[in-house]
């Protein structure tokens, strides 16, 4: 397990590339953290890494997913917080998403079953002045 802690949101995306940097295809990632702890951010930091702080990355609290193509492989950043069953995340591509590319997840809990048991956590707690990221299950580490 990796830790790490970011005082701002910028230290946020900077921890969110040096996870970037080291996935490939097929990866998933789940977020887990209260509302308001950087789960969003720290996946426009993931996504902006890889394409380009240009580009607009908003939160898919509505749309439950945005798909973004990298020059490396397509990231699927899913927001489960609405769904009611997790199998509603069917409807929404989660299969392909596991085929095709990295899958940012944040409420992950809310699939179930349907995360598989190997991906990789991401545990963002809030503390008094910083916030702490948990990074476990690297594939290469």
């Amino acid at each position: 397990m990796r830790t790490f802690d970011a005082q701002t949101e910028k230290d946020t995306c900077a921890v969110a590339a040096w996870l970037a940097e080291r996935v490939s295809a097929g990866d998933v990632i789940a977020l887990y953290g209260t509302l308001g702890a950087g789960k969003t951010a720290f996946c426009r930091g993931f996504i902006q890494s890889l394409i380009g702080n240009t580009e607009d990355v908003p939160s898919p609290t509505f749309t439950l997913l945005q798909v973004y193509d990298t020059p490396v492989f397509p990231v699927y950043h899913f927001d489960m917080y609405r769904l009611k069953t997790p199998d509603e995340a069917y409807e929404i591509g989660i299969e392909d998403a596991f085929a095709e590319g990295v899958s940012l997840i944040e409420w992950p809990e809310k699939i179930g079953s349907l995360l598989p048991k190997k991906h990789i956590s991401v545990q963002i707690q809030i503390q008094t002045d910083y916030r702490k990221i948990a990074i476990e299950g690297l594939p290469h580490e």
